[in-house]
């Protein structure tokens, strides 16, 4: 049904898209050798145009602005890309398998080390140990979105440069996480496929408390070890104060150049321990080690956290706007709804019983005559 994309109309191709999948589709979809083992994500639209062979069609609007004209384009190789995601994977494990082991985060908890050492000691190695922590992940999600790249999957368009972009299912950005100035700007760049799924299916649907909802539905999609809930418990805290500071305070910084410069590096490195701090539980697993490294640091962003909330007045994001003014709409267009439905009711039962008059008055002048 609706193989040949160039041969239907805009309706159709929408037809095509939104239809039920078989059974064959479903499974492939689910099942597929590129990423049964360890993903990334992908919608089922962006699987099913790449099994159709439309990822390389391009679109363009017709002469009335409205019309899609589709041409295809000549399919580009993947080999540099898959090169280059190849190359980090290599650099990834190798600094895994060296720096990693030499910085375990279970040092954090070494009751010689939180003797001894002093607070600066403490900051930093906490930052560097979970820095070391991180290029597992690194490799094995750059190594998954190389394996669909290889199969030809993963190909978004092109640049304004016009060279080939495939970061259509990649999972991380390393840069943009190991630079972010915002706890938002690294949960944007970290497992990004996962953050939009959950973003489609829990974040966008929350009547209340999305953030809160979320981060909770993420960590029991993650596991059932408590260091996860810990985790993700922590970071709503985070999240939420991180939101309000940047809401309250960063547009002091913007003019000039110099101050936001200075603004960037304080967030960054505020961000960095942040982040630190937050994910020591993900790492331990277990709640008791957890802990102590929690009352280790006498749980100081944990009450950060609570007196931001507490003396910084939290903005109305412009999602709960949003999401206030559609639920007005909604209810008005109801009420329209309603008020039409009624009206068009009392005219036809008015129309009826004219016409039942008419009836009866033709009637009796039959019977007259």
């Amino acid at each position: 049904m609706f193989r040949k994309d160039e041969e239907l109309t805009p309706s159709q191709r929408g037809l095509a898209v939104r239809r039920m999948p078989s059974l064959l589709e479903y499974l492939s979809y689910n099942c597929n050798f590129m990423g049964i083992l360890a993903g990334p994500l992908c919608s089922y639209k962006d699987y099913i145009t790449f099994i159709e062979g439309r990822s390389y069609h391009m679109t363009q609007s017709g002469e009335d602005g409205k019309e899609e004209i589709q041409y295809e384009k000549t399919e580009p190789s993947p080999n540099i890309a898959v090169t280059q995601k190849l190359l980090v994977c290599g650099l990834s494990l190798l600094f895994h398998l060296t720096v990693s082991k030499t910085l375990p985060v279970q040092y954090n908890i070494d009751e010689h080390f939180q003797a001894t050492a002093s607070w600066p000691t403490k900051v930093i190695y906490l930052y560097v140990s979970l820095l070391a922590a991180r290029p597992k992940y690194y490799f094995a999600w750059t190594l998954a979105d190389a394996i669909n790249n290889a199969a030809g999957f993963g190909f978004r368009g092109y640049d304004k440069n016009g060279a080939a972009r495939w970061d259509l299912i990649s999972n991380l950005r390393i840069q943009q996480i190991e630079m972010s100035t915002s706890f938002k700007m690294f949960l944007d760049n970290w497992n990004i496929q996962t953050a939009l799924w959950l973003k489609r299916v829990c974040y966008e649907r929350a009547s209340f408390s999305p953030t809160i909802q979320t981060f909770f539905l993420s960590a029991i999609w993650h596991g059932v070890y408590p260091g996860y809930y810990l985790t993700f418990l922590t970071g709503v805290l985070m999240t939420l104060a991180a939101r309000a500071m940047r809401s309250n305070i960063r547009h002091y910084f913007m003019e000039p150049p110099q101050l936001k410069l200075f603004y960037d590096v304080i967030t960054w490195i505020v961000t960095q321990i942040a982040i630190s701090y937050t994910v020591v539980p993900f790492v331990l697993l277990s709640i008791k080690p957890s802990f102590m490294f929690y009352s280790s640091w006498y749980y100081c962003l944990h009450i950060a956290g609570i007196l931001v909330l507490l003396l910084l007045p939290v903005k109305k994001t412009q999602r709960g706007r949003n999401t206030h003014e559609k639920i007005q709409l909604s209810r008005s267009k109801k009420f329209d709804e309603q008020e039409n439905s009624l009206g068009q009711n009392s005219f036809s039962t008015t129309n009826n019983v004219c016409n039942q008059n008419q009836e009866i008055a033709s009637r009796h002048s039959s019977l007259k005559q």
